[in-house]
């Protein structure tokens, strides 16, 4: 998906979601995977781990998460005395789906001596049942803050779980959980690009399969690939990752060029949100994202946690 082309309504809008932002002393925080317009109208746009601290820094009164479900619930656990708003409803995850509370009680049950991570792709009441939960960009040092010689079981993606364990040095015990939408590049995509492109980076994401990432040139959260395009001296990377994020790196990269390492890689949830869901949102208060105060806490242990580790 392309951001549309700009016009007197987007105009209007951008106008009004400025006033509303003022009256309602907002902010609005966009992941890396949302439209491009939506990015252009965020005051932050990252990934989770950078989210997760602006929401935990910010003195704004009201937050509008531009992201999924998952990343909102996380806002109003951080910040528990401030509104936290989800454009659209729908913006669900199919990771975060494949893992419930319950099943994770029965695999602690299952492994007593483990320390379960969480990756933040998950639902509140699952990062309540966790002991220290981790994001793409954080989960290497996550696992290497554990105490050696306890087991790990890692929720609920694979192939993070497992491509940072091995850069740990830990064996985890993995949770059979994917992202549809990485699952969908495969390395066949990644050699087809590289052949047209000899001489560009290949940067992909951590959830991607295995044999994906042993084609890459570096393995980096979405944070991280905006760092690392900035720094590099190339002038084309092909990415591996939803494909929101090369909006943001041709905006900021103007001489430089992305190549999709596949072009299925589209995720439908993150692109529920755009600006008229951001201006009605704003003004109907639509739709608050509450987390129940006893799982909010719990899951807040295992936030915090994870936000001590550099």
């Amino acid at each position: 998906m392309t951001q549309r082309a700009s016009n007197g309504n987007d105009d209007q809008l951008l106008a009004k979601i400025d006033r509303l932002r003022r009256e309602r002393r907002a902010v609005i925080l966009a992941h890396n995977y949302q439209l491009g317009e939506v990015q252009q109208v965020a005051d932050f746009c990252g990934d989770s781990l950078d989210l997760s601290r602006k929401a935990a820094a910010t003195d704004a009164e009201v937050i509008v998460f531009c992201g999924v479900h998952f990343m909102a619930e996380t806002a109003a656990i951080l910040s528990p005395q401030k509104t936290v708003l989800l454009p659209d409803p729908r913006s669900g995850c199919p990771m975060a789906d494949m893992v419930d509370a319950e099943s994770l009680r029965r695999a602690r049950a299952e492994h007593p001596d483990a320390v379960v991570v969480t990756y933040v792709n998950s639902t509140a009441a699952v990062k309540a049942e966790s002991d220290i939960c981790c994001t793409s960009a954080n989960a290497v040092q996550v696992l290497e803050s554990i105490e050696p010689g306890r087991p790990v079981l890692f929720v609920p993606d694979q192939y993070l779980g497992t491509h940072a364990g091995r850069l740990a040095g830990r064996e985890i015990i993995p949770w059979p959980g994917y992202c549809p939408t990485h699952r969908r590049i495969r390395a066949a995509d990644v050699q087809q690009a590289r052949a047209a492109h000899p001489c560009a980076e290949v940067l992909v994401h951590p959830e991607c399969r295995p044999e994906v990432t042993e084609l890459a040139d570096g393995v980096l959260s979405t944070g991280q690939m905006i760092r690392r395009v900035a720094q590099s001296d190339a002038d084309t990377f092909i990415i591996g990752t939803e494909l929101g994020i090369i909006h943001r790196m041709r905006v900021e990269n103007p001489g430089k060029h992305f190549v999709p390492a596949s072009e299925q890689a589209i995720c439908p949830n993150m692109k529920w949100n755009n600006l008229e869901k951001i201006a009605r949102a704003l003004e109907s208060n639509e739709t608050v994202v509450r987390v129940e105060p006893e799982i909010a806490a719990r899951a807040r242990r295992a936030l915090e946690r994870m936000l001590e580790i550099k």
